[in-house]
């Protein structure tokens, strides 16, 4: 019988070295970790997951161009028929690098902009809003795809329409928003991270529909009020519960495997890839339990007694763990609410 579980996308932290230390950065992304893989060692990560059947990888960082053999790395996906999409703080790009993208082919890059200029560089630093705006003009003169993806917090949400004003000038093809999940700096600094749900989802239900790019809500925002099927980046689209373990993963600069690359905690770890292959770890019939063992019993709080419990599954694993202590029940539920 065959395996039942087929990886079909990977994100993959190549260095945790960034030029910021952004105050709600999930990874505490800064200084390179001690020990991250080799140029060889990424070479081998890649074949791996290319056999392993993996056919989408998003890199990041820390700031992936940080790292000097990052094109090494992204072709060695892309030769093999690996789509990737760089993820960046914008920070950083230069004439080299957009040569460099060109020759690997690379699919897209997404920029990290967190809200209007003074929103934006208040987490960063000065001036970054203005060079990520920049990159973004700058990639897609060179005719590199690019999107924005924007982390929602209590201070920046209320904020979307101001902020639309300013992307829709902008030559995107997509703009993701995402909840930002008390982990990393985040907790350390007690950034603030509640916000609307509901609010978020009629933004982007309302203004899809008429934007010049594609508007959607990450995995870790819904679920199935009425606008669900058409708030996700792709008509029809609709939440099927979290994939972690299941058809996706996450890879960290030192080479341990995760379910998903947001589930920044120890125990998620499911093995190292200096230690077992990557198909060692994936077919590891005892891997990914919190997913792969799932049934609605495990459900807590007001996912318990959900209609669409089967199908959610209590929504997103990472933001349940770092909000509520517990990995099946949602507190951004908007359908809760």
């Amino acid at each position: 019988m065959s395996f039942p579980f087929q990886l079909r996308s990977c994100v993959w932290e190549i260095t945790l070295a960034c030029c910021f230390r952004c105050a709600y950065c999930g990874s505490r992304g800064g200084k390179a970790r001690d020990n991250e893989l080799s140029t060889a060692e990424c070479l081998d990560v890649a074949r791996q997951l290319a056999e392993l059947g993996c056919r989408r990888v998003s890199v990041i960082g820390g700031e992936a161009f940080m790292r000097p053999d990052w094109a090494q790395i992204v072709q060695a996906l892309t030769a093999r028929g690996v789509k990737v999409c760089i993820i960046t703080n914008g920070f950083r790009m230069t004439e080299d690098i957009i040569r460099s993208l060109k020759r690997v082919h690379i699919e897209s890059v997404a920029v990290s902009l967190d809200g209007l200029r003074e929103v934006h560089d208040a987490y960063r630093q000065k001036g970054s809003y203005d060079r990520a705006m920049e990159t973004l003009h700058t990639l897609a003169a060179a005719g590199i795809p690019v999107s924005v993806i924007t982390s929602l917090r209590a201070d920046n949400a209320p904020q979307l329409p101001q902020f639309y004003q300013e992307l829709k000038r902008l030559p995107l093809f997509a703009w993701q928003l995402q909840a930002c999940s008390p982990m990393g700096n985040a907790n350390d600094n007690g950034v603030s991270v509640a916000f609307d749900a509901q609010k978020v989802l009629s933004f982007v239900y309302k203004t899809a529909k008429t934007a010049p790019f594609k508007v959607g809500v990450a995995d870790n925002i819904g679920y199935y009020t009425p606008e669900e099927g058409s708030v996700r980046g792709v008509k029809g689209a609709v939440f099927t519960g979290c994939s972690a373990g299941l058809t996706t993963l996450g890879i960290d600069s030192v080479g341990n495997v995760r379910g998903c690359e947001s589930m920044y905690d120890a125990r998620f770890i499911e093995g190292n890839l200096r230690e077992r292959s990557l198909l060692e770890i994936w077919t590891d019939p005892d891997a990914f339990a919190y997913n792969r063992r799932f049934n609605t019993t495990m459900l807590t709080g007001g996912c318990k007694d959900c209609p669409h419990g089967d199908i959610c599954a209590g929504g997103c694993r990472s933001y349940d763990y770092f909000t509520t202590g517990r990995l099946y029940e949602n507190r951004l539920c908007a359908l809760q609410k």
